[in-house]
Formats: C-alpha cells, structure tokens, sequence
C-alpha cells in the first residue's frame, strides 16, 4: 500500500512539474536577483545556493523580504513550508501589494496562512483590494487537504488585466474575473510580492482566543524556488499605464495558466466545496447585494449562513470506508475544525 501511495504521490508530482514547466515560460530565480529584505534583516537564513531562505519568528521580531521591482501584472509563485507543532497566533502571508507607494489607495492580492494550537490544522485564507477598498475586503477562508508544515508546495498568484487565479500546486482554487461594475476595486497599479512572518495573536486564531507562545520559537517559515514574471515598473514612474507592458500582458493572458482546463475547474469546485468554510459572497449581514464579481451559486449558497460561514462542519459528516493509512493520515493532521 505504501508503494502504491509513494508511486502516485510521484505521478501528481511529475504531473504538476510539466505543467508549471509548460503553462508559462518562466523560471525561477535567485534571491539576490529580485529580492530584498523587508524587515527582521537578522531573523533571515539564506541557503548557500541563493535559492532557498527562511524567516523566523521569536520573541524580539519576525522577518520578510519583497520584490525589488513593482509590476504592472504578473504571475508570483513560491514553494512554501510552514512551521509546524503549536502555531497558534501566527500568521505567514506570501502577497502583492503597494502600500508603500500608494498608503490611501494601495493595491493587494494575498495568501495568509493562519497558525493553530497542537493538533489542529493550520488554515489560510485569500483577499483582494483595489484602490484602498478595505473597507470592502473579499476574503475567503479556507483548510488546506495536506499539512503544510510537512514539505513544500507550490503557492501562485496569477494578475492579469482581465483575471486573478490564486493556485495552490496546479489547483486553482479561486478565480476573479474583471467586470466594469467593480470600478476602481480591481486592483490595477503596479506591485511588488512581498512574504512575512508576524505574531497576530489578537485575531489570526480563534478570533485572539490562543496566543503565540514563543516557548515553542523559533517559528520558521521556508521558502524556495521563487517567481517572478511581469512587467517591472519603475515605483517613481508617475505614469503607471506603460505601454511597454502591453506585450508582457498579452503573454500572460495568452499562459495556459491563465486559462482554467475543465479539469482544473472541476478540482476547483471540488476543493471550493469541501474546503471553504467562510465566503464573503454569501455573508448578507456585511454585503446586502454582493460584489459585482461574486457568481452566486443557489445550491452552494444553501450550506452557509447568512454571516458567510457554513452551517455545519462538513468534516464531520460520515465519510466513505476509508483505509487504515488515510484514517492515520487524517488523525495525525489534526481535527478541521475551527475553535
């Protein structure tokens, strides 16, 4: 049994290497090619190749890097550990902004990765704004169908004019599409990727409930194999709409990651409909009429309540007989639920 399990985690893992390999022509880079450091410059342990580093959190200070260019779109991946054991409290983002240049009307697409207490899963939740809407936010929260802490996995941001796919591996596992009804929402000015480390014990887990104990730092955070593929803008540049990146755009749009295949959109489905617990789009007691870009779906949005989270925890309801390796596999990962 194991044979066959190692066998098809090898087929997926092949499988996901063509396709990043042939879905856009980029490669990964060094980090001294693109990167800076962001802040915590001595919580940061770079690997001798320059093509792996982690950032640390302890007691004194987190740690993060960023681009050193903005980009008028683009696509940003990285492979990405979390630490693991008792995580409560601590949040590790991987996310476009440009906040730095634009503090009113700042730009973002992010990742965040929400630590928990030992034995409970880590879970992570995806947001967008446009032009300083954060009054606005449109986050999705969601767990994850593997621990994260156990070996790396690919986390992508794909902006284009017309699109965002945010992809864990080759998953897709949310698509916003442009309409003109969004206006000034749809993030549309140059920005940089940036990834962090923090301590958010006053929300990240529990709504504040559990805090970052650091009797279990250092928290580390692992990185490798990083991309990044856009137009890169200059952050002075006054006019940020370059007509030099027009042909970088239509490359993009033309990627097949661009693109979501059938079966694509099916894992999508899938994954959206057992693993997302909150959603915006279906929260009418903050949203009456939902965002232009929601597509409500009548018979997904019967499993959540009017606050957004679902109505019950579809974790426990009865599962298929499972094999004595998945129910292991399940219980060493941590019951789903939220506390």
């Amino acid at each position: 049994m194991d044979f066959i399990r190692k066998k098809i985690c090898l087929s997926v893992f092949l499988f996901f290497h063509v396709w990043f390999s042939t879905a856009l022509n980029v490669s990964t880079i060094p980090f001294s090619d693109g990167f800076s450091h962001l802040f915590g410059e001595g919580n940061i342990l770079h690997a001798t190749d320059d093509k792996s580093l982690q950032l640390h959190l302890n007691q004194r200070t987190g740690s993060g890097f960023k681009s050193s260019d903005l980009y008028n779109h683009g696509f940003f991946s990285a492979k990405i550990k979390l630490p693991s054991d008792y995580t409560a409290g601590i949040v590790v983002a991987f996310y476009t902004t440009n906040g730095d240049l634009f503090t009113q009307t700042h730009d973002e697409l992010d990742f965040e990765f929400l630590g928990n207490i030992r034995g409970k899963a880590w879970r992570f939740q995806t947001n967008m704004y446009g032009n300083g809407s954060t009054s606005r936010g449109r986050e999705e929260r969601y767990y994850l169908w593997f621990d994260p802490s156990k070996e790396f996995h690919r986390y992508s941001i794909l902006w284009t004019n017309k699109n965002i796919i945010f992809y864990i591996d080759d998953v897709p596992i949310r698509e916003i599409v442009r309409n003109d009804a969004m206006g000034g929402d749809y993030p549309s000015k140059p920005m940089g990727l940036y990834a962090t480390i923090w301590d958010a014990s006053d929300w990240a887990t529990s709504g504040g409930k559990y805090k970052t104990n650091y009797k279990y730092a250092p928290f580390i955070a692992e990185f490798t194999d990083l991309v990044l593929n856009g137009c890169a803008m200059d952050p002075l540049e006054q006019v940020v709409n370059n007509p030099s990146c027009d042909e970088k755009d239509d490359e993009l749009q033309k990627a097949d990651v661009s693109r979501i295949t059938p079966r694509q959109r099916m894992a999508m489905k899938r994954f959206r409909s057992k693993y997302m617990y909150y959603s915006y789009c279906y929260d009418s007691l903050r949203y009456s009429v939902p965002p232009p870009e929601c597509e409500i779906d009548p018979i997904e949005q019967q499993h959540f309540k009017e606050t957004g989270r679902l109505k019950f925890n579809k974790h426990h309801h009865r599962h298929p007989k499972r094999t004595k390796s998945q129910v292991l596999d399940a219980r060493n990962y941590g019951n789903q639920d939220e506390e």
